[in-house]
């Protein structure tokens, strides 16, 4: 039996990171290869020239599973009966911008875009923020569609975990296959902390086949903090093929599941304190998923080492909290 076509809303449309992602998912790489999708291609006044020329590549492409592009500037037709939203579209930081400004004016948009979900989507929609600062703009959405279910929404850091998977595979010379359960805790930023304590390489804890502590406790964290500098630095651009690749991972894995024991990282609401990390936050967590469902993977013994670097990145997350819902009022 043919599925029915899933809607699939994509902002910030015409940007790098779009233009990286919106060919796999036509392609099938997200949703499965027997899955027919509609693109919902959204965007501001500025970008729709820029829109048509996405619209044309994907008419040339012949993807036999697009059943369908809507390419738009109007909130109305972006947003009616969509079942996942991909919000890449945020406002960057600019040179000599205080923080405070940069979460005021993307409180502003998700402000927006939540109560246009609110209004005009699927109550089951998925949705994954992607746009910096990713936690905090995912927490106004939430905040701002109260009618859909907190644990529809979701903030990447699934590129994190797969940034710190690889330096893993690489510093071990071994496949990136191998290497499981590492664990990116808190904010996309570099208060970040990517944690190795419970993740194996072939079966084997990762301390014990890295046998380098200090490269861990140190180096290792660093990379992965910083990774997202270090390729503007490098490319004079953000990432955005890698980007595309970790959107399409977080959203496979959330509506296929995950493999037995295994489990990935997302930034997720928190309805009670889990792990010491407050309530009313968009955190990242380690997840099991199955049948669309996330669960907490519970019970893993956190150190002290590691207690102090949750305790940091949860400070700075309610710092942004705070900051931002005042600009909702």
């Amino acid at each position: 039996m043919a599925h029915p076509p899933a809607r699939v809303l994509i902002t910030g449309a015409a940007g790098q990171i779009a233009y990286s992602l919106i060919f796999q998912i036509a392609r099938g790489n997200m949703l499965g290869p027997e899955q027919p999708v509609i693109l919902h291609l959204f965007d501001i006044p500025l970008m729709i020239e820029a829109l048509g020329g996405v619209v044309m590549e994907l008419e040339d492409g012949a993807f036999p599973l697009l059943a369908g592009v809507v390419p738009t500037v109007d909130p109305k037709e972006a947003f009616t009966d969509i079942d996942f939203a991909l919000f890449l579209g945020a406002t960057p930081r600019r040179e000599g911008m205080e923080r405070s400004d940069l979460l005021k004016e993307n409180a502003g948009i998700f402000k927006t875009q939540g109560e246009a979900l609110d209004k005009y989507a699927k109550k089951t929609v998925k949705v994954l923020v992607v746009g910096n600062p990713a936690n905090t703009n995912c927490l106004i959405a939430a905040t701002s569609a109260p009618s859909i279910p907190k644990e529809n929404f979701s903030a990447l850091t699934r590129l994190d975990h797969n940034r710190a998977k690889s330096q893993i595979a690489i510093k071990a010379k071994v496949n990136v296959n191998d290497v499981h359960n590492v664990i990116i805790w808190g904010n996309h930023s570099s208060t970040q902390y990517p944690d190795v304590n419970h993740g194996t390489i072939g079966g084997h804890p990762i301390r014990s086949v890295i046998k380098d502590d200090a490269w861990l406790n140190d180096e290792f964290i660093k990379k992965v903090q910083q990774r997202g500098a270090a390729v503007i630095k490098a490319r004079k651009l953000s990432s955005a093929a890698s980007a595309a690749k970790a959107i399409v991972d977080h959203i496979h894995d959330w509506v296929f599941g995950t493999k037995d024991g295994e489990f990935v990282s997302m930034g997720i609401w928190t309805t009670e304190a889990v792990y010491g990390i407050q309530a009313g936050l968009v955190f990242s967590f380690p997840v099991s998923i199955k049948g669309g469902k996330f669960h907490i993977r519970e019970g893993l013994h956190i150190d002290e080492f590691s207690r102090q670097k949750l305790k940091e990145t949860e400070d700075e997350l309610i710092a942004e909290r705070d900051t931002a819902l005042p600009f909702l009022k």
